[in-house]
């Protein structure tokens, strides 16, 4: 009986969820999902938003810089996206005399688009189910039962194989990406154009970019104006090309309309975007490990660094702007971390994922089948014999490799061989060599008392949680040499190493010697480093054999098993494009309060504090609302929308989706999560998940009334 009543209490669970919860493919959108998208009020085909032989919605959805998701606005490229997606490319174009980060940014015409530097925009043009191909080929592999199903390298090979099979023509800028789906079990193939000639074409300032920050990021309600525009640029004939001012605008194929309607409570929606990460399939202990791991060095090593670095940005301008990016980056991830550690605990994750794994080892048992227990049993002691080294491995990877920039000095290696050789000209051309690449390091770490500072504080927050019996190997010389005083250590790194500033270095290149290289500080710290992410990986590897080729086979059994109670299935994130659909809903996320589906601008006005940077109001924004001067872009009770939520299944990466209304409209873009569903990485909870939008209209209202960029306006597709 509690059998019966788990299974029924499980698949009840799943068949409740899976009407919001999916990151769907969007080759499986007729089959497995248009009839539950019509039920719950989509009004046109699934072939207008996917259709693999003609032009559909998503061929106006776009990859941002490989780490987020963009909209097509325009007939000429001009592509939507959030602000904190183009932060980079702002921070870029910033300086103290013209500071876009704080005043914005908007090009009056296409001579004033600023070429962004390393920044791409990649259109997916064709997703092919190759599962059978790829398998056939596994079974004439050199090692059949090696992991070459799961190998990056192995599976381009196959890529370029089917293609030159299927005669899918590659060109400059066209390119191949296999990847492995459900553990191993499915391959999609995905051809893909890159374009890199991109240009920043408006951004708003971070008073509206970013208004609420830190506190109110991962949060809900939300009052931020988080977008950014960029356009797309091709050579004559429309092909990717690097930069050229003779480049032209790209004639797109497909963009987006524009509903100035509005939504209501309970209406559809849908989203469409490439979420990074996310781990549906793990088991209770791999939870576990996640939370006391990387969840937990996250937390706390970010915590120390992002206090020491505000600090430092809140005196000075240019210290600001030089780390605002990586500020931002870094502290999105810690309050991540800390929202999903503490949902995991509140809504007993741990004990949901131990029911859904006891519901498939019963039915292993059941029918006889020992290999998802084998399975089972094999992660589980994996992770526990893994777990210590990957505690050490995220304690260096937060203090010492995304914690220090200055640890990213150039490599020595080049110099050591020529000096040994005793070659002059070769110690001339590797002296030249290392002299081009120390130039674009200093100028990368244009603060060195800032790094003094962080550098500090990171050894000793590293020593805190690492036992010095475990430290890596420098530890040796700062407790031998400096009587275990790290402070002292950075000082003498900063006072004596080759990279410790522009004058050391000068004074070594121009006689360079191996003792001098041998013995440097900043040198030695960072081969220490390297070795120390070696020894926790070599020890990692010895425990993950076999993991996955467990988790290949665990996976199965949770696919097959939701298959049979009739349950669509979807593969974990992992970059590539899905489909996500729900309604625009309010939540309740604890007795006593709720939480209604829209903002407008009378809230950011409530939470205005002119004496704190993350709630600043520009006095233009002020005006505007003063007067009411709105214009088109009001609600019909002339209120000013900014943001709402829908209870979609978003993750990393979804950061610009475009949130679709019933008829395939741009209504919204999508940018965060709210703070009770940092738990949906792991475990979906539609009742209390919800994805942040900004609203397409207040977006407009920021272009067209405050920032009096109407030429772009009348670019758009406006309904």
């Amino acid at each position: 009986m509690k059998r019966i009543l788990l299974s029924l209490f499980i698949t009840s669970a799943f068949t409740t969820a899976h009407a919001d919860e999916g990151m769907w493919m969007l080759t499986d959108l007729q089959k497995q999902n248009e009839v539950a998208m019509t039920e719950l009020g989509l009004l046109i085909p699934a072939n207008q938003i996917y259709n693999p032989d003609g032009i559909a919605l998503k061929d106006a959805v776009v990859h941002f810089g490989g780490g987020c998701t963009g909209e097509v606005i325009s007939a000429e490229g001009l592509v939507l996206t959030n602000h904190h997606c183009g932060y980079g490319a702002i921070q870029q174009h910033s300086s103290v005399e013209h500071d876009y980060l704080t005043d914005g940014f908007w090009a009056m015409s296409r001579k004033e688009e600023l070429p962004c530097k390393g920044l791409t925009v990649t259109y997916i043009d064709e997703i092919l189910d190759v599962t059978d191909y790829v398998n056939e080929q596994l079974k004439t592999d050199a090692d059949p039962n090696g992991t070459n199903y799961l190998s990056p390298k192995y599976l381009s090979m196959v890529a370029d194989r089917f293609a030159s099979e299927q005669g899918i023509a590659l060109t400059p800028g066209r390119k191949l990406e296999l990847k492995a789906f459900y553990g191993g079990n499915r391959y999609y193939l995905f051809v893909k154009t890159t374009y890199n000639d991109i240009r920043m074409v408006g951004a708003p300032p971070s008073s509206i970019g970013k208004f609420g920050a830190d506190t109110d990021n991962w949060m809900w309600p939300r009052h931020t104006g988080d977008f950014s525009i960029f356009r797309i640029y091709a050579d004559k004939d429309g092909k990717p090309a690097e930069y050229s001012k003779d480049n032209i605008p790209l004639k797109v194929k497909k963009h987006l309309t524009i509903s100035l309607e509005g939504y209501r409570e309970g209406d559809f929606t849908f989203i469409m975007g490439f979420p990074g990460r996310n781990w549906r399939y793990m088991i209770s202990d791999e939870v576990e490990e996640r939370m006391q791991t990387t969840n937990f060095m996250r937390h706390h090593v970010r915590d120390v660094r992002q206090k020491a670095l505000m600090e430092q940005m809140l005196k000075d301008d240019a210290v600001r702007i030089h780390y605002a990016s990586k500020y931002a980056s870094s502290a999105n991830y810690w309050k991540n971390a800390i929202g999903m550690n503490e949902g995991l605990v509140r809504l007993k994750v741990l004990d949901t994922k131990r029911a859904q794994q006891e519901q498939l080892l019963a039915r292993g048992r059941e029918k006889g089948d020992d290999s998802y227990q084998k399975a089972f049993d094999r992660i589980r002691s994996i992770v526990q014999h893994r777990r210590p080294a990957l505690y050490h491995q995220q304690a260096i990877q937060e203090a010492l490799i995304t914690g220090l920039d200055f640890m990213r000095i150039p490599s020595t290696t080049g110099l050591v061989s020529a000096l040994k050789s005793k070659d002059k000209a070769r110690i001339r051309a590797a002296a030249d060599s290392l002299q081009a690449a120390a130039d674009k390091y200093f100028a990368s770490v244009p603060f060195p008392e800032v790094e003094r500072t962080v550098g500090k504080k990171m050894l000793q927050t590293y020593m805190q949680y690492i036992p010095a019996e475990q430290r890596i190997g420098i530890f040796q010389i700062i407790d031998k040499r400096f009587k275990g005083d790290s402070d002292a250590f950075i000082d003498a790194c900063f006072k004596y190493s080759i990279f410790g500033s522009k004058e050391n270095f000068g004074k070594f290149i121009r006689k360079p010697s191996l003792y001098k290289i041998s013995n440097d500080w900043m040198v030695l710290f960072k081969y220490s480093i390297t070795d120390g992410l070696l020894q926790t990986a070599i020890a990692m590897m010895d425990a993950n054999k076999n993991y996955n080729a467990a988790h290949k086979v665990w996976v199965k059994g949770m696919m097959d098993m939701k298959q049979e109670a009739g349950i669509p299935i979807y593969p974990d994130a992992n970059s590539t494009l899905r489909l996500t659909y729900g309604k625009v809903l309010p939540y309740s996320p604890s007795d006593g309060v709720e939480y209604g589906y829209y903002t407008t601008l009378k809230g950011a006005m409530e939470k205005e504090d002119p004496n704190n940077w993350e709630f600043v109001v520009p006095a233009r924004l002020k005006e505007l609302y003063q007067a009411k001067d709105f214009g088109r872009y009001a609600m019909p009770n002339g209120e000013m929308p900014v943001c709402f939520i829908v209870n979609t299944d978003n993750t990393g990466g979804n950061s610009g989706s475009p949130v679709f209304n019933a008829k395939g409209e741009l209504i919204g873009t999508g940018f965060d999560r709210n703070y009770e569903g940092l738990t949906g990485d792991i475990a979906f909870r539609p009742s209390s998940q919800r994805a942040a939008c900004v609203d397409i209209r207040y977006t407009l209202f920021i272009i067209d009334k405050y920032a009096g960029a109407s030429h772009l306006i009348e670019e758009m597709t406006i309904k």
